[in-house]
């Protein structure tokens, strides 16, 4: 229990320096470049840098994680602590837990931001603000395919629910068998509610005999039951900054569809499996590290650590990005490379717990 607690706050000491280094030189490098783009409110300045900063934790926290381990490491080395936690009785697999228990822990706080749109779309965000002077900018030219019908907003506003100059197609074979006009459409109660819409509906047959194309008015009309505007903007728009509640309502919804969710499993897998590396390569590295000085040159044995963490990051990083581009599937781009790793640090675990 005082190995525990002693290395616990040491390590959780370093993880936080490492990180509040890493998001500072990230937010600060992307400013410098970026100022001169961004409007000159001080408000919107500084919802921009929040949002950066929670962009730049939720890319280098991981990372953050193994080099606190790394930095804890070399300190219990050089200070000899390590040396008397052995001497007193602990194992290796002793001064391992505490790195691996609080590394998993800060994964599942950090896995539990996600479900916050402020935290998962904070890069969407900060860029919106830079490009619009605003940090949830409307959708223009939205044209997707839902329950057999076409559908088409020419402007649609997340943030009031709201979408402007909308059209709906209704196709039966190959033939057009009804259109819906609208100024707008409000999402209210499950539905998007189109106000004072136009119903053209055309004969299955155009001759002399029948009444031709018929025109309905209608106050309020339903459509796309359950399809929240945010779900909307981000599915068919292609982007992949889910929260967690939107990714598996979008899931379950398109499912039904047959359209494919590729791009959606790939961002759950990015957000549930992914960050779970980081323990997996803690005890891969752990074990590499001599318990003495003595046996250790310290200022090599830092270099390859990180160089190394670094190495497997950015692929595990470039992988993921791929699938979320539909490049290769999800599986192969972050389950496949996760579970290696694990495999990997299983083994490690096992052969120096039955050597203890």
């Amino acid at each position: 229990m005082l190995a525990f607690k002693y290395i616990s706050v040491h390590y959780i000491k370093y993880f936080l320096i490492i990180l509040l280094a890493l998001v500072m030189f990230l937010v600060g490098f992307d400013y410098m470049e970026n100022a001169s783009k961004l409007s000159h409110s001080a408000n919107l300045i500084v919802i921009y840098l929040v949002y950066k900063a929670f962009f730049a934790i939720d890319m280098l926290l991981p990372l953050a994680l193994v080099f606190g381990m790394i930095s804890t490491k070399i300190f219990l080395i050089r200070s000899n602590a390590l040396v008397s936690f052995f001497s007193l009785g602990y194992s290796r697999v002793d001064i391992l837990k505490p790195f691996v228990v609080v590394s998993t822990a800060i994964i599942l706080i950090f896995i539990s931001l996600h479900a916050l749109p402020s935290f998962s779309r904070a890069d969407e965000f900060s860029n919106n603000i830079r490009k619009n002077a605003e940090y949830l900018s409307p959708t223009r030219d939205l044209f997707f395919v839902y329950e057999d019908k076409y559908i088409y907003f020419s402007k649609m506003i997340p943030l009031q629910e709201k979408a402007e100059g909308v059209r709906v197609f209704l196709v039966k074979g190959r033939s057009l068998k009804e259109v819906l006009l609208a100024k707008e459409a409000f999402y209210r109660g499950g539905y998007w509610h189109m106000k004072d819409a136009d119903i053209i509906t055309k004969p299955d047959k155009i001759d002399f005999d029948s009444l031709g194309i018929e025109v309905e008015n209608s106050k309020d009309l339903k459509i796309l039951k359950g399809f929240r505007p945010k779900m909307l903007d981000q599915v068919y728009e292609g982007k992949v900054n889910f929260t967690i509640k939107n990714a598996i309502d979008a899931i379950i919804l398109l499912n039904k569809q047959n359209i494919d969710i590729s791009s959606i499993k790939g961002a759950l897998y990015k957000i549930f499996i992914y960050p779970f590396f980081v323990p997996c390569l803690i005890v891969i590295i752990f074990f590499f590290v001599p318990i003495s000085v003595r046996f250790l040159n310290v200022s090599l044995f830092s270099f390859g650590a990180i160089l190394s963490t670094l190495l497997v990051w950015g692929i595990l990083f470039t992988l993921a990005e791929l699938s979320n581009n539909k490049t290769i599937p999800s599986e192969v781009g972050v389950l496949l490379p996760v579970f290696i790793l694990f495999l990997i640090a299983l083994r490690q675990w096992r052969k120096y717990r039955l050597a203890t």
